[in-house]
């Protein structure tokens, strides 16, 4: 799932196809363990008619005193998308983030990738102001948005 969002999406995840294709096997399990133990990073998969049609990852960085958590890695197949499947896979992040006290959530969405930011603002996320080159395309920026979780 992982590859197929890489080789759709190149300029939207912090890494590469390239990079991510010499994981190991066991470097994938051991990923897929730790989230299911409930250690962080989570990662959730929509499925739709027994198909896998998206991802999302959640962290929360080890180096901060605001217990936020970072959305990461989001992407739905082209077969999933205007179905619903975003909407699903934020609220799971959202949810897990309440579960586990984090008082927000934050992510970068690619400048210009407007059905994304509408999808994050219609959960209520705002964009902070805060600017990044795109570590998988220094061509393109990406924007921060944060969920304040009350």
């Amino acid at each position: 799932m992982r590859l197929a969002a890489l080789r759709d999406a190149p300029s939207a995840f912090g890494s590469s196809h390239a990079a991510e294709v010499e994981r190991t096997v066991e470097f994938w399990d051991d990923q897929v363990e730790r989230s299911a133990a409930g250690r962080s990073p989570g990662y959730w998969l929509a499925e739709r008619d027994g198909e896998t049609v998206g991802l999302v990852g959640a962290f929360r960085p080890p180096d901060l005193t605001d217990d936020r958590v970072d959305l990461v890695s989001m992407w739905v197949a082209p077969s999933g998308r205007r179905r619903g499947t975003g909407r699903v896979l934020v609220d799971a992040v959202i949810n897990w983030s309440r579960d586990t006290d984090a008082v927000a959530v934050e992510l970068w969405v690619t400048r210009g990738n407007e059905p994304a930011a509408t999808l994050y603002r219609s959960h209520g996320f705002d964009v902070t102001g805060d600017v990044a080159l795109l570590p998988s395309d220094p061509c393109k920026d990406g924007l921060r948005m944060r969920l304040e979780l009350g």
